[in-house]
């Protein structure tokens, strides 16, 4: 059959339907409906390479860019295994005017011998058969890249032309594909034939395969990416040290100049390569090999054997934060990694934890809340590795070969690593180990603040739109002219209650002591309840998130016993404002309720007494006017909760009759320097303040 080339193109995309009885009653499927009958003249049987076209997405991932790119992966990679299997030391790679791409390599070339069942050339076969190599049995290849045998037949199914040249057996071999047929060319005229034409006569061995991609298979736009071929190209040379790779860009635009690329030093070159910043470790080079059992068809019955599987493994840190972790099975790049990377990440985390950072100084204070584990993230801070697996018919979840599935893989590689790992922790030199445990005892720390920070965050804005707290007596309206009363203990807040104007006053009874906001943390700070009834009943949040605009209430009035305990809570409450809702001092919301000590009525006048010395004083002025001092019977009152309703809504509620102070900045500061000064960890500063003020203590008064 002779065929002219311009004919043939233009119906390249059609697929033949064999097998299928001619009809009348075609039940074609029109504008997106399906037929309603369903025989057996509807099953199409997709032979040779039809399949690839109907679905390239299955066998190169997609149609774009990428898919096309697939095509010269497949053709590298076959030089890759001819390399790593110690047959080629040189692989060529061009990009031509017209579309076509070349890659040849000095390998010992495809068979052209024929094939004893297909009657055709093993060349053919090759290029025309899915699942056809010689990957399959392990007898050629110990351990490949290629491993489904569709990566030459997929880029002949998906091209125009395909020319193979073979040097093998003392010539150079050609046979040329058209529309996936195999034949020759003479001149622009395409004849189908099964037979290689021998060119010239050689005693060279490699394989060379041009091929034309039909862009109608591709979408518009999908090219060839020079620089993505150079980077897989330098990473096969670091796979294969000694393997020589040359790239020549001839389409327009592209370089003239060829660019060949070699390494010597493996994987340690190519960590190199990935990063340049300054290095915390030295590379760590873990070399290791183990054997697994699998089960794989033999003879059609499934049998338990041998596999080898190597590892291969180099890493380093560096003085930054980002990752990067290549991996490869057999010389492919596996991009989304598989049980291979499983096991090395689960090792690296293990390794660092139980050997690294088990006598960390730094993490001593996080052992007690259970944080001084690293995570993967932590130990993989500034991490530079690559991992290298060689494993005969590795298990690749889909054609593509981006992840492996071999389960056995994954221990393997941990108990390489693992091992390697600590033995490095314990042998490596002292200062880089010392480093890299500081660097990552370093994330360790940085992470438990970062989160406990967040989750501070998170807790002190849910304070201000929680629910009220249950002790809270709210008033009917909020505002600036509303206040929140702060009173001491449930006792008083009985009669507050009862005594105040439920219209503008919330009653907020505070149980216990108040956290001493000046030594305490954040965290400590938010789960103290009186502290968390406060910034909630307020609704404002509280900290750097504290929002006036928000508050519920104008005011906050302090309401204590006046005595010393009363004192203490009163600075204790001030203090905790001045650190968690500075706004409301700044503005001067806040107050305190000056309760007296004493309180006397003599006929219908009311004295009231906030110390003894001002009693004294008071009946001191009695006497001078002439009455005498036994008719005033004073009231001592021990704490609000003694006082009845009518008492603490005149001397405290009652805007008419209460004495307020308001409270400013400098009174904040003031109570929280005498409580660091009392209650800090400065032992020195307190010792200093009690002798500098000894003469006010009341030596009567003590205890001895």
């Amino acid at each position: 059959m002779v065929t002219r080339l311009q004919d043939a193109a233009t119906d390249s995309s059609k697929i033949s339907r064999k097998n299928t009885p001619a009809s009348s009653n075609s039940r074609a499927v029109s504008n997106g409906q399906a037929n309603s009958s369903y025989d057996a003249s509807d099953i199409v049987t997709l032979e040779g390479l039809e399949a690839v076209r109907i679905r390239p997405g299955m066998y190169i991932g997609g149609t774009g860019s990428d898919g096309l790119m697939h095509l010269l992966w497949e053709l590298i990679d076959n030089g890759v295994d001819e390399a790593g299997a110690g047959f080629a030391t040189r692989i060529q790679v061009t990009l031509y005017v017209d579309g076509s791409v070349e890659v040849s390599d000095n390998g010992r070339g495809i068979p052209v011998d024929p094939h004893p069942t297909k009657k055709v050339s093993a060349l053919e076969v090759v290029l025309t058969e899915l699942h056809s190599g010689g990957k399959f049995g392990g007898e050629v290849y110990g351990a490949s890249g290629g491993l489904h045998g569709v990566g030459a037949s997929v880029v002949n199914a998906l091209s125009v032309r395909v020319r193979a040249e073979v040097d093998r057996d003392g010539a150079t071999w050609q046979l040329w594909f058209f529309k996936r047929k195999a034949g020759q060319f003479d001149g622009d005229r395409f004849r189908a034939d099964h037979k290689l034409r021998r060119v010239r006569s050689t005693r060279k061995t490699g394989t060379r395969i041009r091929f034309w991609p039909d862009m109608d298979m591709f979408e518009a736009g999908a090219t060839l990416d020079f620089e993505a071929i150079r980077t897989r190209a330098q990473q096969a040379c670091f796979l294969v040290p000694g393997l020589r790779i040359q790239l020549e860009d001839k389409r327009r635009g592209g370089s003239n100049e060829p660019v060949e690329l070699v390494s010597h030093g493996g994987l340690a070159d190519l960590l190199n390569h990935l990063s340049d910043a300054e290095t915390v470790t030295e590379v760590i080079c873990i070399p290791g090999e183990e054997t697994f059992a699998e089960k794989v068809p033999v003879a059609g019955v499934m049998t338990t054997v041998s596999r080898s599987c190597q590892v291969d493994i180099a890493l380093r840190w560096v003085k930054g934060y980002g990752t990067q972790v290549v991996s490869f099975v057999n010389n492919i790049p596996t991009p989304h990694g598989g049980t291979h990377v499983a096991g090395f990440e689960r090792a690296l985390t293990r390794a660092v934890n139980d050997s690294l950072l088990s006598d960390s100084k730094k993490l001593t204070k996080l052992v007690k809340q259970g944080n001084d584990r690293a995570i993967r993230d932590d130990v993989q801070e500034g991490l530079i590795a690559a991992i290298k697996i060689t494993v005969p018919e590795p298990q690749f979840r889909g054609q593509t070969k981006q992840e492996l599935g071999t389960p056995a893989v994954q221990s393997i590689v941990y108990n390489v690593l693992k091992n390697g790992l600590e033995s490095w922790f314990h042998t490596g030199p002292k200062s880089h180990v010392n480093a890299l445990q500081s660097k990552i005892a370093d994330a360790v720390m940085n992470r438990v603040t970062a989160r406990q920070t967040l989750e501070n965050k998170r807790r002190a804005a849910s304070l201000g739109s929680a629910g009220m707290p249950n002790k809270l007596a709210d008033c009917r309206v909020h505002g600036s002219e509303s206040e929140l009363i702060l009173v001491e203990g449930d006792s008083a807040a009985g009669p507050a209650k009862a005594g105040r104007n439920a219209e503008n006053m919330a009653i907020l009874p505070l149980r216990g002591k108040v956290v001493n906001a000046a030594k305490s943390s954040v965290k400590q700070v938010l789960d103290n309840a009186e502290a968390q009834a406060l910034f909630t009943a307020m609704g404002a949040g509280s900290g750097d998130d504290f929002d006036l605009s928000k508050a519920r209430y104008g005011r906050i009035v302090i309401l204590c016993d006046a005595d010393v305990d009363g004192s203490h809570i009163r600075c204790l409450l001030l203090t905790l404002i001045h650190r968690f809702m500075h706004p409301m001092l700044e503005e001067g919301r806040v107050y305190a309720a000056q309760p007296p000590l004493y309180t006397a009525k003599v006929g219908d006048q009311t004295y009231r007494a906030f110390s003894d010395a001002e009693r004294d004083q008071i009946v001191v002025e009695f006497s001078s006017r002439n009455r005498k001092a036994e008719n005033i019977r004073w009231a001592r009152f021990k704490g609000l909760g003694e006082m009845d309703t009518n008492e603490l809504a005149e001397c405290a509620l009652d805007p008419a009759t209460r004495t307020l102070r308001q409270l400013t900045l400098d009174d904040a500061k003031a109570a929280e320097e005498m409580f660091e000064t009392l209650m800090g960890s400065d032992v020195g500063r307190r010792k200093d303040f009690l002798v500098n003020h000894s003469e006010l203590v009341d030596r009567d008064a003590l205890d001895y």
